[in-house]
């Protein structure tokens, strides 16, 4: 068939036109997670002063979590609180993520911009990841909430030592235990595969929150060792920092959240001129 011949493919519309390509996602390896944390090291060691006022910022937003817990009396709270809790990082690691990006463009950290980016993306569609990550939360805690009535419902404590002592020495306690733990596996992975790159991002880039998601998830089901991988080394490092009474947040969370950035920008390609 003749150039003249074949038909005519339909034209563009302006808005189809307009639109930008998908973010590309790279394949990474161990050695690029090692890269990201040295990197993320660097930036908190170069920065200090930002890390640890966000970090500890943080720490302090997870005491006054605890104590309240506790001076309420709702001691069940405080597992899935304290598991979820973190999961809310990536939303304080934006200022980290914009510390790592001006560090990278030689340009001069000053607090004023730092905090103005950080309170400019309420006009922009980090809201709507805000919005998904707490649905998730909710669902979380809800779910908690539903399992602790179902399988412990004729139980009573009224403190974190009793109700420690009952998940742990009692069958009920296991079965909850065993089935919560298996829900917030799924949802703490669905709540990390949709923040990882979707968050750093839409920062980085003028884009809608789906295109962020969707490249978010792609970046993990991509590379899917190697982001378990990540999603286990942050857990750790957490969950080891909240074992000192969340002080240790207070230089875990700066390393990761600019390590954060750096494995982002070893995932996603960079963006084309248009």
């Amino acid at each position: 068939m003749t150039d003249a011949a074949k038909p005519a493919q339909p034209a563009l519309s302006p808005s189809e036109a307009a639109l930008p390509p998908m973010p590309k996602i790279r394949r990474i390896e161990a050695a690029d997670i090692k890269d990201a944390l040295r990197l993320g090291w660097e930036d908190f060691r170069a920065a200090t002063g930002f890390g640890l006022f966000f970090g500890a910022f943080y720490a302090f937003a997870g005491m006054i979590l605890w104590l309240m817990l506790s001076e309420w009396n709702m001691p069940w709270l405080m597992i899935p609180l304290g598991v979820g809790f973190p999961l809310l990082g990536p939303f304080i690691a934006v200022g980290l993520y914009e510390v790592s990006r001006q560090r990278q463009r030689g340009e001069k950290l000053r607090w004023g911009h730092v905090l103005g980016v950080m309170v400019e993306q309420r006009k922009r569609e980090l809201g709507w990841m805000a919005f998904v990550t707490l649905f998730i939360f909710w669902v979380w805690l809800y779910q908690i909430r539903l399992l602790l009535a179902i399988i412990m419902g004729k139980m009573s404590f009224s403190s974190l030592d009793q109700f420690m002592g009952l998940v742990f020495t009692t069958a009920e306690g296991w079965t909850f235990l065993t089935i919560g733990a298996g829900v917030g596996a799924l949802l703490a992975l669905a709540l990390f595969s949709s923040t990882v790159v979707s968050i750093p991002l839409l920062l980085d880039r003028d884009r809608d929150f789906i295109t962020a998601l969707i490249t978010s998830w792609q970046s993990v089901i991509q590379n899917p060792r190697c982001m378990i991988a990540w999603g286990l080394v942050v857990t750790a490092a957490v969950m080891a920092g909240m074992a000192t009474f969340f002080l240790g947040l207070i230089v875990v969370l700066p390393v990761l959240g600019h390590a954060t950035w750096h494995l982002y920008q070893k995932l996603v390609e960079p963006e084309e001129p248009r």
